[in-house]
């Protein structure tokens, strides 16, 4: 592939938004319908596999200044903190809770502990999956 592909750089600037949109959209789905934080998590780390390929990974890392592997490392606290927190107060392990709150402008909201743990699962999974990538190209991990 030449240094400066046009193409490639011009049309991953808007795919990346698309991409991204479109996980997001999988990841608040994910409770009532099929997606969640799994899907949406390889999604979310297509776009930055993307952005790998079209653009230099170093320049990438630096205008995204993330840690892939604390990130993983975060999602799996979130994760377990959700999974374990109920016992704490008599429930089962991995015990649901449910909110409907009312947002100005949105309107009724279901909230859920289950898109917390599914929050930390997309972080394990986006932090793997990009550490994994960058791993196996040769940059930096």
């Amino acid at each position: 592939m030449k240094e400066n592909d046009l193409v490639l750089k011009t049309v991953t600037r808007l795919v990346v938004f698309i991409i991204l949109t479109f996980g997001f959209y999988l990841f608040f789905a994910g409770h009532n319908n099929p997606g969640g934080g799994f899907i949406a998590g390889l999604v979310i780390s297509s776009a930055f596999i993307l952005m790998f390929l079209a653009y230099d990974v170093d320049k990438v890392l630096e205008a995204l200044p993330i840690d892939f592997r604390l990130l993983s490392i975060t999602g799996a606290f979130v994760s377990l903190s959700t999974a374990i927190a109920p016992v704490f107060f008599g429930k089962n392990f991995l015990y649901q809770t449910d909110w409907y709150v009312d947002f100005p402008y949105f309107g009724q909201v279901h909230l859920s502990t289950i898109t917390a743990f599914e929050f930390g699962i997309l972080l394990v999974v986006v932090g793997v999956v990009v550490t994994t990538i960058l791993s196996l190209s040769g940059g930096r991990s």
